[in-house]
């Protein structure tokens, strides 16, 4: 399955996102509805003002690609000189000719360029990407009107499977508004404060650290890596510890004290799980799949643990304290009723087996009492 998916990761990205994206807005769909708004017109504004973020959001992206790739030939300079700094280091701790040239030819603008724009993709992609979200943000926005009957049919014959994707649905919520407002007070502060430093591209590495945001764990590491790149092309090593005082000092707070806080009773995943689950969905599909990995891990845990009563006992281990601190309340309240009661359950079932009585009896008495 999870090669399936790595090879179909064009159509499962772009179809989860909007998956994710019908999520968050469905209780604004159905405010709007509450307040006297047809359901058409409903869906339709919900649909639009989502999408319009999304066109916005990559407008945005592409205009400050454009800015920093007409900027960066400015610093060729820099980059060869840093360059041959980088060979003549190799060179003294043993590597070849051959190697420290690869490493030359690769300080160069145009390198540089391709690099990144290969990480945030081609323009065809992104927009083939958001053609794909649009349809389906319209498909499942007509479809969602019937999710309740759906949802009341399913109630009457699998009412944990409803309740489990119920629940799904809230946290996934919790978790993207969270997330997403902590992250663009993030973006803004950083593009702020690397404007103020005079680091080249200040807009798409404020751009850059909204989406790490989403990447639990590392995110971090990874937005903080090019302003220190560019800041030490501009300003040299002041200008890096300038960075990593300022712009490292604030988002640790973010990502690490104020993010866990709100986020964690959302997604109530351990930190192990969630830093495995960033690499696994890093593999299967790519960079996007780190941003989106708690959300996916969030639906297979749903799928696999939470429908089942029979193998939900596993999701304490999965990092929700919630449900062994109501197991664990649960047996001491079971323990104590057995105190008042008299004999605990499994004395009971010996006096009943000294008595003789049927074992299928006693299994059922001792059960009814506990």
């Amino acid at each position: 399955m999870a090669f399936g998916l790595a090879a179909m990761r064009g159509i499962v990205i772009p179809v989860f996102f909007a998956f994710i994206l019908t999520l968050c807005v469905h209780p604004l769909r159905r405010w709007m509805q509450g307040r006297g708004v047809p359901r058409g017109a409903a869906t339709g504004t919900t649909i639009a003002a989502v999408f319009a973020l999304l066109a916005g959001f990559a407008a945005i992206l592409f205009a400050s690609l454009a800015q920093f790739s007409a900027l960066l030939p400015q610093y060729a300079p820099e980059l060869a000189q840093l360059g041959a700094s980088i060979t003549t280091l190799l060179e003294s701790v043993g590597f070849g000719p051959e190697q420290t040239q690869a490493v030359l030819q690769g300080f160069t603008p145009g390198r540089l360029i391709s690099f990144i724009g290969g990480v945030l993709g081609n323009i065809t992609s992104i927009v083939g990407s958001l053609v794909v979200i649009l349809t389906m943000l319209i498909l499942m926005g007509v479809d969602g009107s019937r999710m309740p009957a759906v949802l009341t049919h399913l109630n009457y014959h699998r009412p944990d499977m409803v309740t489990a994707f119920n629940d799904f649905g809230r946290g996934v919520r919790r978790y993207m508004v969270a997330t997403t407002v902590l992250g663009i007070a993030q973006g803004l502060f950083n593009w702020l404060l690397l404007t103020i430093l005079q680091v080249p591209g200040a807009l798409l590495w404020g751009l850059l650290s909204f989406i790490c945001s989403f990447i639990p764990n590392i995110g971090y590491f990874i937005a903080i890596v090019p302003p220190l790149f560019f800041g030490f092309l501009t300003g040299g090593w002041p200008t890096v510890l300038a960075v990593i005082v300022f712009y490292g000092g604030i988002n640790t707070v973010i990502q690490s004290i104020i993010q866990p806080k709100y986020v964690g009773n959302a997604v109530a995943l351990s930190e192990t799980i969630t830093f495995a689950s960033v690499l696994f969905w890093a593999v299967i599909l790519g960079p996007v799949g780190a941003v989106l990995a708690v959300p996916l891990t969030l639906l297979s845990r749903t799928i696999l643990l939470d429908s089942d009563p029979a193998i939900a006992w596993w999701r304490p281990l999965t990092g929700d304290k919630k449900t062994s601190r109501l197991s664990s309340s649960k047996r001491t309240m079971r323990f104590a009723r057995a105190g008042r009661g008299g004999a605990p359950a499994t004395r009971t079932l010996a006096a009943h087996r000294r008595h003789d009585m049927p074992s299928g009896e006693c299994v059922s008495r001792v059960t009814a009492r506990c």
